[in-house]
């Protein structure tokens, strides 16, 4: 049972897939919601009308006035650059979103007091290949610079509670997937292949096939941030399905639910990709009293079918 709060929560990167989601269910829980997003990937179309919204950079002074204007409870910190390819190829811009932009974050928040900081963070990029299941004292291995980047951004977490005593929860993600995932940048791969194969359109294999991925469906992730809201103290926790599955078997799901192949193509790996990735989420289920419900065969199901809805309404936009 999730405990409901009455509060004023910024969520930065509320236009995005994850935020966008979240500030629903938060509306939905009668918080009063702020969005802080620049729409470099996030979409006005899914920015909830009952939240205040200002399109600002988080690694811009035009954050320091949000903060200025509004006086939050809690800050949930979802903003990122979040390809990984882009990172490879230019570090600088990964570093001044994810590092300089939640320095610039949890700087506000320090000098205003918020009462409480959630900070998204990346599980499976963060913990490097691994061949059992890793909790959150594992040895940290980025493979990337977007890996490096962001668990920089928990070290300044770190250091403001040693030097101020804050109050923050850290939830590292593994592959989340679901609606409003949107095609392009890193979608992930049941994002790309879902709507690849509603649109008709073939598909890219990096690789043979056999990289695994701990997948974790939407809904359960906004359900573990608004459960980490209610906890005391300072934590890092894993948010994920306890589950390894490989890109093939993400495949064979997707045609097992629609009974159809799925046309694609095989190319090299990228470089900075995790070969195996799997989370054990027991420490979030001990005291977040948090487990995933979504399995991944239901979760495509759920993911397929707002694709769908997404082209027909799109398709009749067009006919107008």
């Amino acid at each position: 049972m999730i405990k409901k709060y009455m509060a004023k929560i910024l969520v930065t990167g509320g236009a995005g897939f994850i935020g966008s989601n979240l500030v629903d269910k938060l509306i939905e829980q009668k918080h009063k919601v702020v969005v802080v997003d620049n729409l470099s990937s996030g979409k006005k179309s899914y920015l909830n009308p009952k939240a205040k919204f200002y399109e600002v950079d988080i690694s811009s002074e035009g954050l320091d006035l949000v903060f200025k204007l509004e006086k939050f409870n809690t800050v949930i910190h979802l903003a990122a650059q979040i390809d990984v390819g882009i990172s490879v190829s230019d570090p600088m811009l990964d570093n001044r979103a994810n590092v300089l932009g939640s320095y610039r974050v949890f700087r506000n928040c320090t000098e205003k007091k918020v009462k409480k900081i959630i900070y998204i963070s990346t599980g499976g990029a963060i913990y490097g290949d691994v061949d059992k299941p890793v909790g959150e004292d594992a040895m940290v291995q980025p493979v990337s610079p977007y890996a490096i980047h962001k668990y920089a951004a928990e070290r300044y977490l770190e250091y403001y509670r040693d030097l101020l005593d804050i109050n923050y929860v850290v939830l590292r993600l593994s592959n989340v997937y679901g609606p409003r995932q949107h095609k392009g940048g890193e979608c992930g791969v049941i994002g790309n292949y879902t709507y690849n194969f509603v649109h008709e359109a073939g598909s890219i294999l990096r690789g043979d096939g056999s990289k695994t991925r701990d997948f974790i469906y939407v809904d359960d992730v906004v359900r573990a941030i608004i459960s980490a809201m209610g906890h005391k103290g300072c934590g890092i926790f894993n948010i994920s399905s306890g589950r390894e599955t490989s890109i093939l078997g993400v495949i064979q799901t997707i045609e097992k639910v629609t009974n159809k192949k799925l046309a694609h193509k095989n190319t090299k790996d990228r470089p900075g990709e995790v070969k195996r990735s799997v989370l054990s989420n027991k420490k979030a289920g001990q005291e977040l009293n948090w487990q995933p419900q979504t399995k991944l065969e239901d979760g495509i199901k759920k993911t397929l079918a707002w694709l769908k809805a997404e082209r027909e309404k799109n398709g009749n936009s067009n006919k107008k």
